[in-house]
């Protein structure tokens, strides 16, 4: 089973983005899913993606509703194709406390025990607070999260908000809590992979997103987190997920390029891995 825990389907190109063309609808995003993708000679489809709205979607702007309701309309086109497709997509609520932390964490458990969804997403670059610091904001949620035992996934890469040891604290304050440091640490703004493969290796509740990691260091942190630490996520788009596979894949080979990576744990790094957290039959 493959799993991509990080797409950005949408019914309209937000700012953040920029990108041209038509938006890249859930429909598309299916049609991306099923390939086929040539993986060790064989023919196969991404299964499931778990959905959230593209991040400048989910940014307060003039005209925009706050509160509850502003939370329901950057979220209602996910909640929307995850009911219309529970054979592929799977939900994942984006949080941000600047819409009411009450508020956030109210709808995320809505989304979980009403629509299935099984995934928290934060963005602290996205919406402007500090993640190791504004605890007021973000353990109310973290606390909902682990009651609930839905994975927490955390965009990093970014200065000067979502540097993978700012969420420490966070990791230190919830033990039980199932987190994943998205983009292993790189983003726009550095590479923070080798922050974010301490972080999971010191962790037992810490895992890493592999997309957008450095094929090199995937085979070096292969190694040394173990293949059960390695989550598949594309960030499609605007990424396209068969390079982020194929960086997977490539662990099977032989050194250099790759880490003799066995099928089993290949399995588990592209889905299993997630299934397991999600609480998902593997």
């Amino acid at each position: 089973m493959i799993i991509d825990i990080h797409c950005h389907p949408t019914n309209y190109i937000d700012a953040a983005w920029r990108h041209g063309g038509e938006p890249f609808t859930a429909e598309r995003l299916i049609q991306m899913m099923d390939g086929p993708y040539l993986i060790n000679g064989k023919e196969r489809r991404i299964d499931y993606a778990v959905i959230q709205p593209p991040p400048g979607n989910t940014v307060w702007t003039e005209g925009m509703r706050g509160g509850a309701q502003g939370i329901r309309d950057y979220m209602a086109y996910c909640r929307e194709n995850a009911r219309n497709h529970p054979d592929r997509l799977i939900g994942c609520f984006t949080y941000n406390p600047r819409f009411g932390v009450e508020e956030g964490v109210a709808e995320f458990e809505r989304h979980v025990k009403e629509d299935g969804f099984r995934m928290l997403k934060l963005h602290s670059n996205m919406h402007a607070y500090r993640p190791d610091r504004a605890t007021d904001w973000l353990f109310p949620i973290l606390r909902k999260a682990t009651e609930l035992g839905v994975p927490v996934l955390a965009h990093t890469g970014d200065g000067p908000y979502s540097i993978p040891s700012q969420f420490y604290p966070a990791i230190d304050a919830f033990p039980e809590m199932k987190f994943i440091i998205g983009h292993f640490g790189i983003q726009t703004g550095a590479a923070y992979c080798f922050d974010a493969a301490w972080i999971t290796k010191k962790n037992p509740n810490v895992y890493v997103e592999t997309g957008w990691c450095f094929q090199s260091r995937i085979v070096e942190f292969a190694e040394l987190l173990g293949p059960e630490k390695l989550i598949l996520g594309t960030d499609t788009p605007p990424n396209e997920p068969g390079v982020w596979i194929r960086m997977l894949e490539v662990l099977t080979w032989d050194y250099p390029q790759g880490c003799r990576l066995s099928e089993t744990d290949l399995e588990d790094a592209l889905g299993n891995n997630a299934a397991r957290l999600m609480g998902m039959e593997v």
